[in-house]
Order: structure tokens, then C-alpha cells, then sequence
């Protein structure tokens, strides 16, 4: 509307600028009536043509103009007219949706309200029964009160240890079952595969325990050539060797001391050719050890490259090689550390076999597992984890490293390596004959595994039997039961896993005797 204003104001102002050019006309007429008249009346009629021009213009620009706004206004209203149907479409659609949903709210509401009335009616009854019930109950506990002769705490009692008792035995029964069932399906396997090894494996088991002491077959004499003046031999022995010379009242004796089985090795090879060659003063001492040293290192690495051959495995890194040799001068309760290393490395190649896995990994775990019995003194550390980074740093897998590391425990292992060199270990070490244990440490653990199962209540008496491969107890059994009986032998075996230290396996045997005497009179 403001543009059609605007547009018929635009034609008024050019209506007045005709009609004013018309009086202006008019004006000039008049004074040409006072001047000449042919030429006044030219001049008039083109000011009247020229009048009649812009009139006629101006007339068509306004129609023009009105006919333009006309449009516009049309083409708006249409404008407005879509639009506003547009929105009284919407608003049918909403409309109709609202009631559609008033709709559905008034059938929830009528549909709630039934249920509500339906639950009011069950919970009605509910409760109904529920009396009815306790009535019920009272009554029949008065009537079992009046049977029994039981008070309801001592019947309660009674029926709850009755309940316990029947949970108990049916809680052994089919933890029994259980084991029973999974010892049947894994111990076969695993006895298999293990007396599979034990039986293919059938290399030498030597024996030898190096000997601290020489034998002098010169004569006491010897003994002073040994010392030398104010002791000067002996000292220049000791300073080359690193091992201490005892030479004490024993006839024809001298004793070699130090903790390094190598260098006492070295000592011990040096005094015997001294002592044959007869030349004993401190060049001569430097000489020899010099030159037994040299033999040693080179009878060393033969024998870890031996080891390895007899493993069956390829060559290793000369570093692990070397320190591996020095394990022949070892022993761990009398029994040789290298050859334990080798036959450990056989059982763990053929459980290996059986089981699946890499055998050659298996077998590098197995000899290299006590290599870090060889290191000296200034690594701390036990000897699992200590071997375990002597090897890493000269390109062990992970798998040997961690297989290593562990098979004491003293890591977490993350493969069966860890697990099996464990068990292959403890195969070798409880061979019979292979390591020998003192009359003390033996009877302090038979002693351990009697106290021990005496700990436990309801034991009468407990006896350690086949060298302390067997663990009878007599049980009390008034005190316990049969199914007791069985939870008892768990738990003891349990406890003696996780508090003592012991080769090979403990069989756990839980004795219960019942006795019924009468006399006749």
C-alpha cells in the first residue's frame, strides 16, 4: 500500500507541472495578442502542441505507473493470502494432533484407573490370604510345639542346623564330585606327558662335588716350602688366586677356602702342579695361576657349548655361553647345577612337544634357567630375575626372559614357559638320589608338617610317613564327620602349599575311625 501511495502522489506532480505549463501557455497567449500576430499565433499553437505532448505524457506515465502499484498490491495480497493458509493448514494439523492426543491420554487415564481397581481388589486378597496363612502357621506351630515338645527357638535351632548339616554335605559332595571329575580329565594328561618325559629322557646323571682339599705327597716339608719365608709364598698364592690356603695340624693335608667354585677350582689345579713341579716361590705362583686361569676360561666356554649341544639347541651368544660353563663348578644339595640345567632342558623340549609349543624356546628357558646362580656376588638379586637380565641384554625372546624370570615365582608369568620350567625344575631336583638334604633341615620339616596339621580342630594325632611324601591325620570323630573329613584334607593340603617349602608333592590322608563297644554281662 505505501508503494501505491507513493506512485499516485509521483502522478499528481506530474498533472500539476501540466497543468501549470497549460496557464503558462495561457499567459503567453494573451501577451501575444499584444504582439505581432501571425507570429504570436505560431508560437501559441506549438506551445499548445508541446502542451498537449507533455500532457499526454504525463497521463501515461501515471496510468503507467497506477497500472505498476495495481500489480504489486495484487501480487501481495496473493502473497498474503498463500500465507495465510498455510497457517490455517498448520493449525488444522496441530489441532487435530492434540486431539488425538487428549484422546489417548483419556484411554490411559480410564486404563490406569482399572488397574488401579484391580490392584486395590488383588491386594484384598492378598492380604486376606496372608492371615488366613498366619493363622494357619500359628496354629500348626502349636500343634508341632504340642508334638515335639519344642519350645519355636529350639525347633528353629534344630531345623537350622539340620539345614546347615544337608547344605554342608551337599556342598562336599559336589566339590568332590568336582575335583574328582577335573583330576580324572587334567592329572592324566599332565601325569602323561610328564612320565613321557621322565621316561624318553634318559642322559647321565653325574655326580661331582669338588674338593677343597690337596693331598701332600712330599712329606711335611712341603707344607714350609708352601708358606715360604715369613709366609710370603702363601701370600702371593692367596693374592693370585682370591681363595685362603688353611695349612693347620692334618697330616698331609692343605685346605683351600672361597666362596667363588671357580676360582677355588683354579686354586686347587695351581697347588697340585706347583706342588709336582716342586718350584714354589711367587713368580713361579703368578706363573702357574696365570696359565691354569687360561685353561679355565677356555674349559669354561667348551663346557657351555657342550651344554648347549647336549641341549639339542643352536649356538648362543658367547657372553651366555661363558657364564652358562661356570654352572659345572656349582652345586645346589650335592647335585651338579649345569647337568641339572641340561636335563631340565630335555623335560622341557618334550612337555613342550606334547603340549604344542615352540620347543626350542622351551629348551632355551630350561638350560638357561639357574644361569643366574653363576653371576657373582655384586648383582643383587635372586637368581630367576638376575638370570633373566643377563640374558636379555644378549637378545633373549621375551618369552625365555619371562620364562626364566619366573619359574620361581618371583615374576608374574605371561606365557606357560614360566609354569613348565617350574615343573621341569622340580621333576630334576626330586629325583631320587639327585640332591641330598641334612639330617636337621629333614626332621625340622617333618616336625613343620605334624605341627601344622595339629593346628587344625578335631585332630587327634598327625604323622609324616615316606620321608615326608605322606601326611596321615587322625581325626576325633565325634568331633568330625565324613564330609568334615574331606574339607579338612582340602584345607590342610591348601595350607601346606601356601606355608611351606618342600620337593616333589605331600599326599595328604584324613583318618576317621569310629569305634562301638559294648560289654556283655
Amino acid at each position: 500500500m505505501s508503494s501505491l501511495v507513493e506512485n499516485l502522489e509521483h502522478a499528481s506532480l506530474v498533472l500539476s507541472g501540466a497543468v501549470g505549463c497549460y496557464l503558462l501557455l495561457k499567459w503567453r497567449k494573451r501577451l501575444a495578442n499584444k504582439e505581432d500576430g501571425a507570429q504570436a499565433s505560431a508560437i501559441v499553437e506549438k506551445a499548445q502542441r508541446d502542451a498537449e505532448i507533455i500532457l499526454r505524457d504525463a497521463r501515461l506515465a501515471a496510468s503507467q505507473e497506477a497500472l505498476k502499484s495495481h500489480e504489486l498490491a495484487e501480487q501481495a495480497s496473493a502473497a498474503r493470502r498463500a500465507e495465510r493458509l498455510e497457517l490455517e493448514r498448520r493449525l488444522a494439523e496441530r489441532e487435530a494432533l492434540i486431539n488425538s492426543q487428549l484422546e489417548r491420554v483419556v484411554e490411559g487415564e480410564k486404563s490406569l484407573s482399572q488397574q488401579k481397581e484391580a490392584l486395590k481388589r488383588h491386594s484384598t486378597e492378598i492380604q486376606e490370604h496372608q492371615e488366613a496363612l498366619t493363622k494357619l502357621e500359628e496354629q500348626t506351630r502349636k500343634e508341632m510345639e504340642r508334638i515335639s515338645g519344642l519350645s519355636k527357638a529350639e525347633a528353629r535351632e534344630s531345623f537350622l542346623k539340620k539345614i546347615e548339616q544337608d547344605a554342608l554335605r551337599d556342598a562336599n559332595t559336589l566339590s568332590r564330585h568336582i575335583l574328582e571329575e577335573a583330576r580324572s580329565k587334567v592329572e592324566e594328561k599332565a601325569k602323561r606327558i610328564i612320565s613321557l618325559a621322565i621316561q624318553r629322557y634318559a642322559g647321565g646323571h653325574t655326580f661331582e662335588n669338588t674338593t677343597a682339599s690337596i693331598a701332600l705327597t712330599g712329606g711335611e716339608d712341603i707344607k714350609g716350602r708352601i708358606i715360604g719365608r715369613e709366609g710370603r709364598n702363601i701370600r702371593a698364592f692367596e693374592a693370585a688366586t682370591g681363595v685362603t690356603v688353611m695349612i693347620d695340624d692334618t697330616p698331609g693335608m692343605v685346605l683351600l677356602s672361597g666362596f667363588d667354585p671357580v676360582r677355588r677350582e683354579i686354586a686347587r689345579e695351581s697347588m697340585q702342579r706347583l706342588i709336582a713341579d716342586g718350584r714354589i716361590h711367587p713368580t713361579r705362583i703368578e706363573e702357574v695361576v696365570n696359565e691354569v686361569s687360561q685353561e679355565m676360561n677356555e674349559m669354561i666356554v667348551r663346557l657351555g657349548e657342550d651344554a648347549v649341544l647336549k641341549a639339542g639347541l643352536p649356538p648362543m651368544a658367547p657372553e651366555i655361553v661363558k657364564v652358562l660353563g661356570r654352572l659345572h663348578f656349582r652345586h645346589s644339595f650335592s647335585q651338579n647345577v649345569l647337568d641339572h640345567s641340561v636335563e631340565v632342558a630335555h623335560l622341557m623340549g618334550l612337555m613342550a612337544s606334547e603340549l604344542g609349543l615352540d620347543v626350542i624356546a622351551a629348551k632355551r628357558a630350561g638350560l638357561l634357567h639357574d644361569i643366574g646362580k653363576a653371576v657373582n656376588h655384586e648383582v643383587e638379586g635372586t637368581h630367576a630375575v638376575v638370570g633373566a637380565d643377563l640374558i636379555k641384554r644378549y637378545g633373549e625372546s621375551d618369552a625365555v626372559v619371562n620364562g626364566v624370570a619366573s619359574h620361581h615365582n618371583d615374576v608374574t608369568p605371561i606365557g606357560p614357559l614360566g609354569i613348565l620350567v617350574g615343573a621341569a625344575d622340580a621333576i630334576s631336583a626330586s629325583r631320587p638320589g639327585a640332591r641330598s638334604e641334612n639330617m636337621t633341615t629333614y626332621l625340622k620339616r617333618m616336625e613343620n608338617l605334624e605341627k601344622l596339621a595339629a593346628s587344625f580342630a578335631g585332630v587327634e594325632k598327625a604323622f609324616a610317613v615316606q620321608a615326608g611324601r605322606e601326611l596321615r591325620v587322625f581325626v576325633q570323630p565325634d568331633q568330625v564327620g565324613d564330609e568334615e573329613a574331606y574339607a579338612l584334607a582340602r584345607n590342610l593340603a591348601s595350607k601346606v602349599e601356601n606355608e611351606l617349602q618342600y620337593p616333589g608333592q605331600i599326599r595328604i590322608t584324613v583318618i576317621r575311625e569310629t569305634r562301638c563297644i559294648e560289654v556283655a554281662k
